[in-house]
């Protein structure tokens, strides 16, 4: 059965490779993003449905909603990064900006996926799955961005349970350093990038497909009885036991 699928933030970098891959295994996907000229673009690419949308946005989540139609068969977040490292505006206090710094990331990588999983809950048929992207900064959880995916990846092991019963299931991925995307807005320097890569058991950059294929994975019949879990994809950068 050809599934549907929607792919939040799906217009560039993971969110494409993840939409892409869902295309190429015959599914119909839907990608979302708040750059609608670079969303069409994307669509035209991989043969998808651009639906423009700002994920922080309870009305535009509401109308992307609407728009689906009645069944989904799965949900990535993906809609997010980490919002400290755009240009901040300078405004307000010290302490005041450190609010707005900090609203910003749980707005983008935490609420963005709580606000669209509850609009479209009652679309997922049994079966179905939920795959947020959670970050390995939330086992370093200094900052604004890894305290956001952090509580994204508590999040999902409750939501695990809600959903459970209805034959869905609710899962993250954490990864690693991942090359190709947009992610760090020019600021990794050569030694960062070097040293990311050599914190690996296998020494090599994360790839947007690595993220994919993990995707598509946890979307598929053989994964029916994982759920609640955070899978991390980064070479080994950090291991679980």
């Amino acid at each position: 059965m050809r599934r549907i699928v929607l792919v939040t933030g799906g217009g560039n970098g993971i969110g494409k490779a993840v939409a892409a891959r869902f295309r190429s295994g015959g599914d119909t996907v839907i990608i979302t993003g708040r750059d609608a000229d670079r969303l069409t673009n994307t669509a035209t690419e991989i043969g998808a449905r651009p639906v423009p949308c700002d994920a922080t946005d309870p009305q535009q989540v509401a109308q992307l909603a609407d728009d689906l139609g009645a069944d989904l068969d799965v949900l990535v977040n993906m809609a997010g990064g980490n919002t400290d490292l755009h240009q901040p505006d300078g405004k307000g206090t010290p302490l005041e900006q450190v609010l707005a710094a900090w609203r910003a990331n749980l707005d983008g990588n935490l609420l963005s996926a709580v606000l669209t999983t509850t609009a479209v809950l009652d679309k997922l048929r049994p079966g179905g799955s939920i795959i947020n992207i959670g970050s390995i900064g939330a086992e370093y959880a200094s900052t604004s961005y890894g305290a956001a995916k952090a509580a994204l990846a508590a999040w999902t092991a409750g939501l695990s349970s809600t959903v459970g019963t209805k034959d869905v299931t609710a899962n993250l991925i954490a990864p690693g350093y991942i090359a190709g995307t947009g992610f760090f807005h020019g600021q990794l320097s050569e030694q960062r990038r070097t040293a990311l890569i050599n914190a690996t058991h296998n020494k090599r950059v994360g790839q947007p497909s690595d993220i994919a294929e993990t995707t598509y994975f946890l979307a598929s019949a053989g994964a029916r009885h994982i759920t609640g879990q955070t899978m991390h994809v980064n070479g080994g950068a950090h291991t679980t036991r």
